[in-house]
Protein backbone atom coordinates (compact mmCIF):
# COMPACT_ATOMS: atom_id res chain seq x y z
CA UNK A 1 0.00 0.00 0.00
CA UNK A 2 0.95 3.65 -0.87
CA UNK A 3 -0.09 6.36 1.65
CA UNK A 4 0.53 8.95 -0.77
CA UNK A 5 -2.13 7.28 -3.16
CA UNK A 6 -4.01 6.24 -0.05
CA UNK A 7 -3.69 8.45 2.99
CA UNK A 8 -2.54 11.74 3.36
CA UNK A 9 0.50 12.16 4.67
CA UNK A 10 1.14 15.62 7.37
CA UNK A 11 5.17 16.49 7.56
CA UNK A 12 5.33 19.42 10.30
CA UNK A 13 7.94 20.78 12.93
CA UNK A 14 8.19 18.57 15.58
CA UNK A 15 7.15 19.64 19.84
CA UNK A 16 7.10 18.16 22.80
CA UNK A 17 3.91 16.83 22.46
CA UNK A 18 5.60 14.48 20.15
CA UNK A 19 7.94 13.24 22.36
CA UNK A 20 6.30 10.03 22.66
CA UNK A 21 5.59 9.27 19.58
CA UNK A 22 8.77 10.23 17.88
CA UNK A 23 10.70 8.09 20.50
CA UNK A 24 8.45 5.08 19.29
CA UNK A 25 9.42 5.70 15.85
CA UNK A 26 12.95 5.61 16.54
CA UNK A 27 12.38 2.34 19.09
CA UNK A 28 10.87 0.24 16.19
CA UNK A 29 13.26 1.67 13.49
CA UNK A 30 16.04 0.84 15.43
CA UNK A 31 14.70 -3.03 16.73
CA UNK A 32 14.08 -3.45 13.12
CA UNK A 33 17.66 -2.36 11.49
CA UNK A 34 20.01 -3.10 14.77
CA UNK A 35 18.19 -6.78 14.79
CA UNK A 36 19.09 -7.36 11.17
CA UNK A 37 22.36 -6.63 12.27
CA UNK A 38 22.90 -8.84 14.08
CA UNK A 39 22.49 -7.17 17.73
CA UNK A 40 20.38 -8.67 20.38
CA UNK A 41 16.92 -6.24 21.03
CA UNK A 42 18.87 -5.62 25.03
CA UNK A 43 21.68 -3.92 23.64
CA UNK A 44 19.29 -1.24 21.56
CA UNK A 45 16.27 -1.32 24.13
CA UNK A 46 17.47 -1.03 28.02
CA UNK A 47 16.53 1.57 30.44
CA UNK A 48 19.19 3.36 30.22
CA UNK A 49 19.35 4.21 26.35
CA UNK A 50 15.49 5.07 26.62
CA UNK A 51 16.64 8.25 29.52
CA UNK A 52 19.57 8.98 26.59
CA UNK A 53 16.63 8.82 24.55
CA UNK A 54 14.33 10.88 25.50
CA UNK A 55 16.89 13.62 26.98
CA UNK A 56 18.82 13.61 22.81
CA UNK A 57 15.12 14.43 21.31
CA UNK A 58 14.08 16.77 23.83
CA UNK A 59 17.29 18.42 23.50
CA UNK A 60 17.35 18.33 19.69
CA UNK A 61 13.12 19.67 19.65
CA UNK A 62 14.06 22.12 22.29
CA UNK A 63 17.32 23.33 20.19
CA UNK A 64 16.66 26.97 17.70
CA UNK A 65 19.65 25.14 15.69
CA UNK A 66 18.40 22.08 14.89
CA UNK A 67 15.04 20.56 13.41
CA UNK A 68 13.06 17.94 14.39
CA UNK A 69 10.26 16.96 11.53
CA UNK A 70 7.28 14.57 12.56
CA UNK A 71 5.32 12.82 9.70
CA UNK A 72 1.96 11.47 10.33
CA UNK A 73 -0.90 9.67 9.08
CA UNK A 74 -4.28 9.84 10.51
CA UNK A 75 -2.96 11.70 13.51
CA UNK A 76 0.00 8.45 14.36
CA UNK A 77 3.57 9.49 13.87
CA UNK A 78 4.76 7.31 11.58
CA UNK A 79 7.97 9.13 10.66
CA UNK A 80 10.94 11.37 12.03
CA UNK A 81 14.01 13.47 10.45
CA UNK A 82 16.53 15.89 12.56
CA UNK A 83 18.92 17.73 10.80
CA UNK A 84 21.38 20.73 11.86
CA UNK A 85 24.69 22.10 12.26
CA UNK A 86 27.45 19.31 11.74
CA UNK A 87 28.31 17.61 15.18
CA UNK A 88 32.13 17.73 14.12
CA UNK A 89 33.85 20.93 14.54
CA UNK A 90 36.02 19.91 11.62
CA UNK A 91 33.61 20.68 9.17
CA UNK A 92 32.82 24.05 8.28
CA UNK A 93 29.31 25.28 9.47
CA UNK A 94 28.88 27.76 6.68
CA UNK A 95 28.95 25.03 3.83
CA UNK A 96 27.33 21.72 5.31
CA UNK A 97 24.09 20.66 7.43
CA UNK A 98 24.28 17.28 8.84
CA UNK A 99 21.11 14.88 8.42
CA UNK A 100 21.41 13.31 11.88
CA UNK A 101 18.15 10.67 11.34
CA UNK A 102 15.55 9.81 9.13
CA UNK A 103 13.20 6.96 10.86
CA UNK A 104 10.09 5.32 9.29
CA UNK A 105 7.99 2.42 11.84
CA UNK A 106 8.74 -0.68 9.43
CA UNK A 107 5.37 -1.50 8.63
CA UNK A 108 5.46 2.05 6.14
CA UNK A 109 8.73 1.23 4.42
CA UNK A 110 8.60 1.66 0.88
CA UNK A 111 5.94 3.88 1.01
CA UNK A 112 7.72 7.35 0.27
CA UNK A 113 7.63 8.57 3.96
CA UNK A 114 11.19 8.09 3.72
CA UNK A 115 12.03 10.09 0.30
CA UNK A 116 9.95 12.84 1.32
CA UNK A 117 11.53 13.30 4.58
CA UNK A 118 15.18 13.63 2.65
CA UNK A 119 13.57 15.69 0.40
CA UNK A 120 12.75 18.36 3.30
CA UNK A 121 16.30 17.58 4.33
CA UNK A 122 17.60 19.11 0.60
CA UNK A 123 15.14 22.26 1.16
CA UNK A 124 16.66 22.99 4.42
CA UNK A 125 19.89 22.85 2.92
CA UNK A 126 19.07 24.74 -0.13
CA UNK A 127 17.39 27.33 2.86
CA UNK A 128 20.35 27.87 4.35
CA UNK A 129 22.60 28.18 1.45
CA UNK A 130 24.24 24.89 1.87
CA UNK A 131 26.49 23.21 -0.30
CA UNK A 132 26.75 19.87 1.52
CA UNK A 133 24.54 17.61 3.29
CA UNK A 134 26.53 14.83 5.65
CA UNK A 135 25.21 11.69 7.61
CA UNK A 136 26.02 8.65 9.33
CA UNK A 137 24.97 5.23 8.71
CA UNK A 138 25.54 1.77 10.21
CA UNK A 139 27.61 -0.22 8.01
CA UNK A 140 25.20 -3.31 8.66
CA UNK A 141 22.19 -1.02 7.76
CA UNK A 142 21.93 -2.10 4.08
CA UNK A 143 18.48 -0.74 3.51
CA UNK A 144 19.66 2.45 4.78
CA UNK A 145 22.79 2.33 2.78
CA UNK A 146 21.03 1.64 -0.84
CA UNK A 147 18.25 4.29 0.45
CA UNK A 148 21.17 7.14 0.75
CA UNK A 149 22.68 5.91 -2.51
CA UNK A 150 19.27 6.51 -4.43
CA UNK A 151 19.39 9.75 -3.22
CA UNK A 152 22.49 10.77 -4.30
CA UNK A 153 24.37 10.23 -0.98
CA UNK A 154 28.51 8.62 -1.61
CA UNK A 155 30.72 7.15 1.31
CA UNK A 156 33.76 9.69 2.04
CA UNK A 157 36.25 7.48 3.43
CA UNK A 158 35.32 8.45 6.68
CA UNK A 159 34.09 6.52 9.74
CA UNK A 160 33.53 5.37 13.17
CA UNK A 161 33.59 2.78 15.27
CA UNK A 162 30.18 1.22 16.32
CA UNK A 163 28.50 -1.72 18.26
CA UNK A 164 29.44 -5.93 17.62
CA UNK A 165 32.99 -4.62 15.85
CA UNK A 166 31.16 -2.59 13.33
CA UNK A 167 31.06 0.80 12.13
CA UNK A 168 28.98 3.96 10.74
CA UNK A 169 30.21 5.19 7.56
CA UNK A 170 30.00 8.57 7.29
CA UNK A 171 28.38 9.60 3.62
CA UNK A 172 28.34 12.97 1.71
CA UNK A 173 25.31 14.58 -0.64
CA UNK A 174 26.63 17.54 -2.96
CA UNK A 175 23.86 19.93 -3.44
CA UNK A 176 24.61 20.69 -7.13
CA UNK A 177 25.36 17.02 -7.89
CA UNK A 178 21.90 16.34 -6.57
CA UNK A 179 20.15 18.89 -8.01
CA UNK A 180 21.50 17.32 -11.44
CA UNK A 181 20.37 14.03 -11.13
CA UNK A 182 17.04 12.91 -9.98
CA UNK A 183 16.97 10.03 -7.59
CA UNK A 184 16.96 6.09 -8.79
CA UNK A 185 13.80 4.48 -8.55
CA UNK A 186 14.28 1.22 -5.83
CA UNK A 187 14.03 -1.82 -6.88
CA UNK A 188 11.38 -3.90 -6.45
CA UNK A 189 12.02 -6.93 -4.27
CA UNK A 190 10.87 -10.24 -5.15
Amino acid sequence: MDLRMSRPLDVREATLADLDGIIDVHTQARLAYYGAGGLASESVVNPTLAREQRAGWTAAIESPRKRVLCAAVEGRIVGIAAMGPPLSTEVDAGEVGQLYQIHVVPGSWGEGIGSRLHGLFVRYLEDDSLSTGLLEVWERNSRARAFYTRHGWKPDGKFREGPDNSKYINMRLELMAHRAAPPTPPRKEG
